[in-house]
């Protein structure tokens, strides 16, 4: 947006990205998530695959691969997932001997049936999130951080807003705020959309010894109870948690910790002698876990770019397009056009209704 409009973006924190972006684990999964992320996924693609000149001094994907595996008990539930998403031409169902090949640490007769998503990659989050960065920067906007938004005022036809020392004044302000983005809508007398920040909890471990961590894929288990990556030469695990949380810096609890070793010493032949590493994020939802974005349906001037899950990342060149062309009303990326994406789907009204 920042080519065609004069855009002001506001950090609470000392520098961009902090809650966020910097936890992701950084993978483009396009089975991963409902239909409205699998649509925004496909949108985001090509970006991913061709950046514009200059954006990245590398490629921002890695091949990885994505594998969904299943007891005997959660198979009914691998079969539904798999049929709802085998028209994509994305899935390979695995038996349990392929499994034992992609999966070589897979416990001996803990997993019946799995199935593998060969064009899931790794995002180098970073790389993206800098390229961002730079280019709204290169392109005349301003970023402003340590300036948390303390009030808003609309005069009939321009907010103006106090942030930290700073006061602005815009026809338009876009609430993407995160976790704290109904702290923003208070503010602004936006009501309440149902909101409800979520904590991940995620660790690092060294992997066994004679085992190459980038030639595994990541691992995730049907019914989410767990996930295991490669990450620079670790294992990244997480317990895959989603514990209501107010909007904060969150951080791992060891309950939580305990829980993710646990799952992955059951799921693979691992023995977690030391956690070399932890942390905690925040991934926002509303009941039907769909995003919200779209402007608000009573507050003149008051977009919302909320409540994007734990898909904040690989959706995001989707998004930064949908938004840009609804605002800057223009004809929408041809991306976006294939993508067909229903806007009362992730409008901020259809959480209105009652």
């Amino acid at each position: 947006m920042s080519r065609d409009a004069d855009i002001l973006l506001i950090e609470a924190e000392t520098h961009a990205g902090y809650h966020s972006t910097g936890r992701s684990a950084a993978i483009l999964a396009q089975t991963y998530g409902g239909k409205f992320i699998h649509k925004l996924t496909c949108a985001s693609q090509d970006f991913f695959e061709s950046p514009p000149e200059g954006f990245a001094e590398h490629p921002l994907l890695t091949p990885r691969g994505l594998v969904q595996i299943a007891r005997e008990d959660q198979m009914d539930a691998l079969l539904r997932q798999y049929e709802d998403m085998s028209d994509t031409g994305l899935l390979r169902w695995l038996d349990r001997d392929e499994l034992r090949t992609m999966v070589p640490i897979l416990r001996d007769g803990y997993a019946t049936g799995g199935f593998v998503n060969a064009a899931a990659q790794d995002i180098d989050v970073a790389a993206l999130h800098q390229g961002y960065l730079r280019q709204l920067r290169a392109a005349g906007g301003t970023i402003a951080t340590d300036a948390r938004v303390s009030h808003m005022d609309h005069d009939g036809a321009d907010w103006h807003v106090t942030a930290g020392t700073i006061g602005a004044t815009a026809p338009v302000v876009i609430n993407a705020a995160g976790a704290w983005a109904e702290q923003i809508a208070a503010l602004a007398g936006a009501a309440p959309i149902g909101m409800v920040p979520m904590r991940r909890t995620a660790i690092t471990i060294a992997p066994p010894a004679g085992l190459a961590p980038a030639s595994l894929p990541m691992i995730v288990d049907c019914e989410e109870q767990f996930y295991l990556k490669p990450e620079a030469g670790k294992l990244m695990a997480s317990p895959a948690d989603e514990t209501p949380s107010a909007p904060t810096d969150a951080q791992p609890e060891e309950l939580d910790i305990a829980q993710c070793v646990d799952r992955i010493e059951r799921a693979f032949d691992l023995s977690v002698r030391r956690v070399e590493s932890k942390w905690a994020g925040l991934r926002s939802f509303v009941p039907d876990r769909a995003p919200v974005v779209g402007p608000d349906p009573e507050v003149r001037g008051f977009y919302w770019l909320a409540a994007q899950g734990g898909y904040g990342v690989q959706t995001a060149p989707g998004l930064a397009r949908y938004v840009a062309d609804a605002l800057l009303a223009r004809t929408a990326h041809p991306a976006i056009k294939a993508a067909d994406i229903d806007p009362m789907g992730i409008s901020p009204a259809r959480l209105r209704r009652g």
